[in-house]
């Protein structure tokens, strides 16, 4: 390993960490763009769709102000050759898309 590389680069020609911050920078971009449409539906539906705008806010949130550490970890973990998968990032992330799904069921049939 080049002991003058700084920490962020990584060496890698297919950018892999790069296509993953893209990959987390898309998932932003929807749930920001469905919250948005949340709160377009809350004359029709009321305040319980409230709940469904902070679930879908609080997960853009936090996919954003861990996007930094992520992709710092991904870029050394290629220049240590030891890369670990995110499986909590991904975990919350399922868990949140599965909250909306329930909770805008149960907003729908409750309307």
């Amino acid at each position: 390993m080049d002991s003058s590389r700084s920490a962020g680069s990584h060496g890698d020609p297919g950018l892999q960490p790069e296509r993953t911050t893209l990959a987390w920078g898309r998932t932003v971009l929807a749930l920001v763009t469905v919250s948005a449409i949340f709160l377009r539906w809350l004359p029709r539906h009321g305040l319980p769709i409230l709940l469904l705008f902070a679930v879908s806010a609080a997960a853009a949130l936090a996919i954003y102000a861990t996007q930094r550490r992520r992709y710092t970890a991904r870029s050394r973990g290629l220049s240590k050759e030891r890369l670990d998968a995110d499986i909590t990032a991904v975990l919350w992330t399922a868990f949140a898309g599965v909250a909306l799904g329930g909770l805008g069921i149960a907003v729908v049939l409750a309307g």
